[in-house]
């Protein structure tokens, strides 16, 4: 698990593709010591295994899947990406809990100075749609964001210039392709109704021991 804090921007020394498969090295500036070979790392939101270090960078390996439900396949020699280290129990949780496990490649739209800030506008695929809720949090490329407003085509979020300046939106130009990440709260009450069960009621809370029934 994560937390959508992203610690440090690296940059790709080398990415290998391998028929399906494929290994991509980071140089990053996060301290390496503290990283063991099978621990997990977040790169754009995707959360890999580390197989192998170096002075300053790590090497983890990408499964057939990763490199067709994220971005990381367009990836190149030079690319900055959002890097976050696994969450642990002395770490603050000062994002939302994410999970590594990208849903599905959005869009930016367009990018909007509103005094010192931002506004994103994010197209996210319809079908993760009902899994997003205003005010609610979703990972943009790893990086934990407040959906300030749902628009016809996805999200709308406000960007503080901390976060710019430490993850790589300031690069992102309209049009580049990120990974998206919804909330996993959502997606559990979302598979709640889509499996046919009916709103909440007063019968649903006591039943789940939010409301305590009236006796006759």
């Amino acid at each position: 698990m994560f937390t959508g804090i992203i610690e440090d921007v690296g940059r790709v020394k080398n990415i290998e593709k391998r028929g399906a498969f494929g290994r991509i090295t980071i140089e990053t500036a996060l301290p390496l010591d503290e990283v063991c070979l099978g621990d997990s790392v977040a790169i754009n939101g995707a959360c890999l295994t580390v197989v192998g270090k170096e002075h300053g960078a790590f090497t983890a390996d990408l499964s057939e899947e990763t490199l067709l439900v994220t971005t990381l396949a367009e990836l190149k020699a030079g690319s900055r990406v959002n890097l976050e280290r696994a969450l642990t129990l002395s770490k603050p949780l000062g994002g939302h809990m994410v999970s590594g496990h990208v849903d599905g490649i959005g869009m930016i739209l367009k990018k909007t100075p509103k005094g010192e800030a931002i506004d994103l506008e994010v197209e996210v695929p319809s079908v993760l749609m009902g899994q997003v809720v205003k005010k609610g949090s979703i990972a943009i490329d790893g990086i934990s964001l407040t959906i300030a407003e749902i628009t016809r085509e996805g999200i709308r979020a406000a960007i503080i210039p901390h976060t710019f300046k430490k993850t790589t939106l300031l690069d992102k130009p309209e049009g580049a392709k990120v990974n998206i990440e919804t909330d996993v709260i959502g997606k559990y009450v979302e598979r709640y109704f889509s499996a046919g069960k009916k709103g909440v009621t007063e019968d649903f809370l006591a039943e789940h021991g939010f409301l305590k029934k009236q006796e006759l």
